[in-house]
């Protein structure tokens, strides 16, 4: 696999590295949660909430998305202050197609020698709601530490779709090739976070990823040609 092999609204498949094992821990969440839209999600986060690493993410984010407005919303309610007490969730709409949402505090809660991780989710349109749901799952679920560290080609159950009436409940840890190692690697003031990418997949996707490996799923998933951010994409794997 290359990086010259991925483009942007194709499929953007993880390069080199198989990645672990088994599925990271089972489920992230036991309800099903819907957005009510970007409009309808009260965030009380400034900048001025973020830690320094937090507001070097923002910062790289508004360099490698020039002109592009970054916004910083709280996490989901629930325990994830106990174990990533600084978590916010940066979002942005790209100028072509979809939105990101990044995690911003993942990095301060479980970084081992100024090394740690960060999250993104690609997304078709902004539903601030029900994608702060899902990133405060992930890093509540990457702060429990041992069998639930997540790393690039993990894979997820989200314990719900994606987004309502899509196939895609599972997540796989992939490098964001859509936007390159210019995103991936962010330099930090005691260290650097690897930004990775969350790309949803289907049960029979994660099924296959694991009784094969990681290299087999992306390649099925090139040649399926299939665009990342389209919910109700069909499984590649029968």
């Amino acid at each position: 696999m290359r990086r010259g092999d991925l483009v942007q609204g194709g499929l953007l498949v993880a390069g080199q590295g198989e990645g672990c094992g088994g599925d990271q821990g089972g489920e992230l969440a036991d309800r099903t949660a819907t957005g009510n839209g970007a409009g309808t999600w009260q965030s009380s986060s400034v900048d001025h909430d973020l830690t320094p690493a937090a507001r070097a993410v923002l910062e790289h984010l508004r360099r490698h998305f020039p002109g592009r407005e970054v916004g910083v919303l709280p996490p989901a309610p629930g325990p994830v202050r106990n174990v990533v007490p600084d978590l916010h969730i940066l979002t942005l709409n790209l100028p072509d197609h979809g939105a990101l949402y990044v995690t911003a505090g993942v990095w301060d809660a479980t970084r081992r020698d100024g090394h740690g991780l960060e999250f993104v989710l690609y997304v078709p349109t902004a539903e601030h709601e029900l994608h702060v749901e899902t990133l405060t799952m992930v890093a509540y679920h990457h702060a429990g530490g041992g069998d639930f560290v997540l790393d690039h080609g993990h894979t997820v159950a989200i314990g719900r779709p994606w987004i309502p009436g899509s196939a895609c409940d599972h997540l796989l840890v992939s490098e964001p090739y859509p936007w390159g190692p210019e995103l991936e690697v962010c330099d930090l003031p005691n260290g650097h976070a690897r930004i990775l990418w969350l790309l949803p997949i289907t049960k029979a996707e994660k099924q296959y990823r694991h009784a094969h490996d990681l290299e087999a799923l992306e390649q099925l998933l090139e040649d399926a040609g299939i665009l990342p951010t389209d919910p109700y994409r069909p499984s590649v794997v029968g």
